[in-house]
């Protein structure tokens, strides 16, 4: 039975090509004959060119819809949305196919589509689940702390370690709140609303501002202009976040300055490379990048385009636009 359908397998492959094939060996038949009627005086010059020129046109209408089918995948592919594929899309297609070696190739979209769905479903829910089982254990940690720091008798080691517990615990608490916004398939369920994005951001820089508790890295928030949003606070403050703790973890000394302008804001850090802290800045590029990949994640998903770029100085830029602000009221 299996040699039976594979070898009726075979004979429907090339079923296309078999019939173009087909169509124009007809054409060259009909050319032919015309010749040969118009040299032997069978018919008429005028007769023979009006049969070639019916073959041709016979032969275009019959490569015409052969091609439809063809034609049809290729407009679908054209408006295919790679982050959301249509799967009953391909699906109606297969199913009105005229062709075998078409419909092999709707086939094998659609099972290569499939994969690339399966794979990032598997990744949004690990994601989520891995986000959601890290909550708990933040919880435990965070409360354990608090206790901690209550005790009279912890040594000034036990307050050093104990801040650098609360600083790591709070680049948890962020990182695991990115992941829970990345997890989404979309926007959907993130409460929108109108805010001033000035309070969000100087919640974010007294965040950020606990994890330098002793570097010689200075924070400011600049303030030349303000605005506000129509979108997820929640969001906003995850995505400006990242960049602050990206620039924080590529600055050893200095001034990071975060900057609202109207419908933007960027942040300054000071990355100025010397040869003895060269191999040791890279390596925490290198090792912590991944702020920077999450808030690129987070731009692109939301529409914010972000922009890096350097300043004469060696300085670093990262900013992002919002399209749409809206001015404050007073």
């Amino acid at each position: 039975m299996e040699g039976n359908k594979t070898q009726g397998a075979r004979r429907r492959r090339g079923s296309f090509r078999a019939r173009i094939a087909i169509v124009f060996a007809l054409q060259t038949l009909v050319v032919v004959i015309a010749s040969l009627m118009a040299a032997n005086n069978v018919a008429p010059i005028g007769a023979a060119i009006a049969i070639m020129l019916s073959s041709g046109g016979l032969a275009w209408l019959a490569v015409s819809r052969e091609w439809v089918p063809i034609a049809a995948l290729a407009r679908l592919l054209e408006g295919w949305d790679p982050d959301k594929p249509d799967m009953a899309q391909l699906d109606s297609q297969s199913g009105n196919r005229s062709d075998n070696d078409v419909g092999s190739l709707i086939r094998g979209l659609h099972g290569l589509a499939s994969r690339i769905d399966g794979y990032g479903e598997r990744e949004r829910n690990f994601t989520r689940d891995a986000s959601h089982e890290l909550r708990s254990p933040l919880t435990v940690i965070k409360m354990s702390s608090d206790m901690l720091a209550d005790e009279t008798e912890l040594s000034d080691f036990g307050h050093r370690s104990l801040e650098r517990i609360r600083r790591s615990t709070r680049e948890l608490e962020a990182l695991v709140e990115a992941f829970l916004i990345l997890s989404r398939e979309s926007d959907q369920g993130l409460a929108e609303e109108d805010f001033v994005v000035n309070k969000v951001l100087r919640q974010e820089v007294e965040y950020a501002r606990e994890l330098i508790a002793g570097r010689p890295v200075e924070l400011i928030l600049d303030e030349p202009a303000s605005f506000a949003l129509h979108a997820s606070p929640r969001v906003f403050a995850v995505l400006c976040g990242q960049l602050i703790r990206h620039a924080l973890q590529q600055t050893d000394q200095g001034v990071i300055v975060v900057t609202v302008m109207p419908g933007s804001v960027s942040v300054i850090n000071p990355a100025v490379d010397t040869p003895e802290e060269g191999s040791r800045r890279h390596a925490s590029v290198d090792r912590h990048g991944f702020d920077l990949a999450i808030a690129r994640r987070l731009s692109d998903r939301f529409q914010w385009p972000l922009e890096l770029r350097s300043l004469p100085g060696a300085s670093r830029v990262a900013s992002v636009r919002f399209p749409h602000p809206q001015p404050v009221e007073v």
